[in-house]
């Protein structure tokens, strides 16, 4: 994911921002050997998601101005398919199906399971912000990562994003 992949966001009033103690540590993707803690993403001054540096590649990232993993509404967790270092956390995200299993940990060492309804790989240009990151009544988990051509400036030009429902929550 380079520095074009991010979104503007709904504003503060469509979403929900987590609570401080319900924060996730780590996401756990089985059937990738995904094994990932998560660094807090913010909104850059133009209004763009933030995504992982480079250099922390292997590293996923939690969009902090919407619900944690659990919670009711979309939570966003956004990573890198490659970087300049090579390969990255989600390099392989485009391999998940429906229903394989997500797990993500939090601050409080609470377990929370996602199962993957889809996924959808779309233009930059056309990135479905709402479908995202906009309100839901579910307890929704939202990966993204960079997918596709590259660009004349060596950016990829799609995102691809993976769905996924609560199935359990875990203590």
């Amino acid at each position: 994911m380079s520095g074009d992949a991010r979104t503007v966001v709904p504003s503060p009033s469509e979403r929900t921002p987590a609570p401080e103690d319900a924060a996730p540590t780590r996401v756990t993707i089985p059937s990738l050997g995904v094994d990932s803690a998560l660094l807090p993403l913010g909104l850059n001054e133009d209004g763009t998601v933030e995504v992982p540096p480079a250099e922390q590649g292997m590293t996923a990232g939690w969009y902090t101005g919407g619900p944690a993993p659990g919670e009711r509404g979309p939570a966003v967790i956004i990573g890198h398919n490659d970087t300049r270092f090579g390969k990255a956390v989600f390099h392989d995200l485009r391999k998940l199906r429906k229903g394989a299993d997500i797990t993500v940990r939090n601050s409080a060492d609470k377990t929370v399971h996602f199962t993957v309804t889809s996924t959808e790989t779309v233009s930059k240009k056309t990135f479905p912000t709402r479908k995202v990151y906009g309100a839901t009544n579910s307890r929704a988990l939202r990966l993204i990562t960079c997918d596709g051509a590259f660009d004349a400036q060596g950016h990829p030009v799609d995102n691809l994003i993976v769905y996924a429902e609560l199935t359990t929550p875990n203590g």
